[in-house]
């Protein structure tokens, strides 16, 4: 049985961010806390496995993924953990107490991550080590080195294959995958390279189709002449050798059960998740339960809305209208593309009524790519792009497509992801990490905003966004009942069917996501739900003083944080008269 990792969550420490009496700092204590964090950081993002879309460019190696580096991973996180442990948490200042408890609770997630050995089960139905790699081919490189980087990356796929390979033997010997349920055709990206006739067709040529024009012509030409040849000899052959891997042993190999319990140490290794995805210490019963109150009260008000709208049958007659009138549902993809576009430009009219700071950084709309297309979500947001999913249009209702692009984009994963990133006086730390249960609740609580913001022109857009509030609390219900309660996979699917306005493609796509990630789901209404609490407890503390503008930046100013950190400063918040964090405008 696994180690109960720290529970700091629920320690005191974080009630010092709505405190207003200086610590007793000691610069010394200081000094060490950083010399640890920034040693470590440093260190672990050389171990990051793809790359991220910053201005830092392509890296120039795969990392090592084998058991032996697993092991040194785990020895490096322990042994900073017990330094972390080892300081004086009341001689740093309040500040600096609150990126203790968020450092501890990285360090956490990752220990656990590497005693319950993760890395064996490096794909799942939403992603894969291959198909994360092959992201990296449709960015725009910027520079020659770039270029010559993404060179290096692919001369090594064949031993970041081979590894990974060995790791899912590895977890395939002791019962440690993906449902096989949720894997059919999962191979579709790895065989669309090992198939390749030519290496010019795959995805890993596209950064060279068009080049900067810094770059010169004949330093073009040889670089992509080199990416010919590292396609053929090195990329090709690897994705065959996975290929023959995962339709003759993997596969066919997966195992038959669906619940996160019924794997190895199973419990103990779907409390972890849970612990990781929502930072809270419930259990999948009470989460479950939370799942059904909630299923109710949206269920109440979506007959509201579709009263609205003078429809005269019942409930499931009207989800079976929803689903099958041809007026919901975009003819071609340049017009689904072209209404979220609408939608995100809708926004940036109001933006300024709703907050006080805005990012920098810009995002643009494009399709997800084919190979993928079919078994992804209806679409994903984060720095600079909005991935929107156009393939097979009439599961991808317009009715909601205003909350999905409000989730997605702006004010949403494109909004909130670079602001953290843009933070100025946190740790590296804390502006490049992503916390599902913040991240993920923010986004749900910016579908619900749009009502507010008048983002919604009709009953039907506003029964969408109440589908997708629904379908949020639903999965509490379905992630807790397929991995504790014994649901099956029917079960999940006919509890979708019955209570959201999701097409049938969405429904069994994100019900196989809810198998194959278990308690991932459960971090978007769990996260929302903390923020609509704080943001009720400040109107009713602060009265006229309340403004959104304010809360909004407090909420994002803090980064990806855990919900009893978002808490906390809401409290002292409230203690400072609702006070945003920025200077007011003039």
């Amino acid at each position: 049985m696994l180690p109960t990792p720290t529970v700091w969550r629920s320690l005191a420490i974080f009630t010092l961010l709505a405190s207003t009496v200086p610590a007793r700092a000691d610069p010394a204590t200081e000094s060490r806390f950083k010399t640890l964090y920034t040693t470590e950081w440093t260190w672990r993002q050389k171990q990051a496995e793809v790359d991220d879309d910053d201005a830092q460019g392509v890296r120039a190696h795969l990392p090592r993924v084998d058991a032996a580096t697993q092991a040194q991973r785990l020895r490096v996180w322990e042994k900073a953990r017990a330094d972390l442990a080892a300081i004086p948490v009341a001689e740093l200042t309040p500040a600096t107490q609150v990126d203790y408890g968020i450092y501890a609770d990285q360090l956490d997630v990752a220990i656990a991550s590497q005693r319950f050995r993760d890395w064996e089960m490096p794909a799942n139905s939403d992603s894969s080590f291959w198909s994360n790699l092959a992201s990296t081919g449709r960015r725009s490189f910027r520079t020659e080195r770039d270029y010559r980087a993404w060179l290096s990356q692919m001369r090594e796929i064949p031993r970041y294959f081979a590894e990974q390979t060995v790791n899912m033997r590895a977890g395939l010997a002791r019962g440690f995958t993906p449902p096989a349920v949720t894997m059919t055709g999962r191979d579709a990206g790895v065989a669309a390279v090992a198939e390749a006739a030519d290496p010019t067709a795959t995805v890993y040529y596209e950064p060279f189709r068009t080049m900067p024009a810094s770059i010169p012509a004949a330093t073009q030409a040889a670089l992509r002449a080199e990416a010919v040849a590292a396609i053929r000899d090195a990329v090709i052959p690897a994705h065959r050798d996975l290929l023959a891997f995962l339709r003759t042993s993997y596969l066919p190999g997966l195992r038959t059960t669906l619940a996160a319990q019924s794997m190895p140490d199973g419990k103990a290794w779907y409390a972890a998740q849970i612990r990781e995805f929502t930072t809270l210490d419930l259990t999948p019963d009470a989460i479950h339960e939370i799942g059904v109150a909630e299923v109710a009260k949206i269920r109440a008000q979506m007959l509201g809305v579709m009263a609205e709208t003078g429809f005269k049958g019942d409930f499931p007659a009207f989800l079976a209208f929803l689903r099958s009138d041809p007026r919901f549902y975009a003819t071609t993809p340049d017009q689904l593309l072209k209404e979220a576009a609408w939608t995100a430009k809708r926004f940036d009219l109001v933006a300024d009524r709703w907050f006080g700071r805005l990012p920098r950084a810009r995002f643009g709309i494009v399709p997800v790519p084919p190979e993928i297309a079919p078994f992804y979500t209806a679409g994903r947001g984060g720095t600079g792009k909005y991935l929107l999913n156009t393939y097979d249009l009439p599961s991808r209702p317009l009715y909601q497509l205003t909350a999905l692009t409000l989730h997605e984009s702006a004010p949403g994963h494109a909004f909130q992801i670079p602001l953290a990133a843009e933070a100025s006086g946190q740790p590296e730390f804390r502006r490049k990490n992503y916390i599902s249960a913040y991240g993920e609740g923010w986004a749900l609580y910016c579908e619900k905003l749009g009502v507010e913001m008048g983002m919604y022109d009709t009953p039907y857009d506003r029964f969408g966004m109440l589908s997708y509030q629904m379908w949020r609390a639903a999965r509490l219900v379905v992630d807790t009942g397929v991995h504790a309660q014994g649901w099956t996979r029917p079960q999940a699917l006919a509890f979708l069917r019955d209570n959201t306005a999701l097409s049938e493609r969405e429904i069994t796509t994100e019900v196989d996501r809810y198998i194959g990630w278990p308690g991932q789901a459960l971090s978007y209404y769990l996260g929302e739900l903390a923020i609509l609490d704080a943001r009720a407890k400040a109107e009713k503390a602060l009265g006229a003083k309340f403004d959104i503008r304010a809360f909004h930046d407090t909420v994002l100013s803090l980064g990806s944080v855990p919900l009893p950190v978002l808490t906390a400063r809401i409290d002292r918040f409230i203690a400072d008269g609702g006070k945003g964090p920025y200077p007011a405008a003039p």
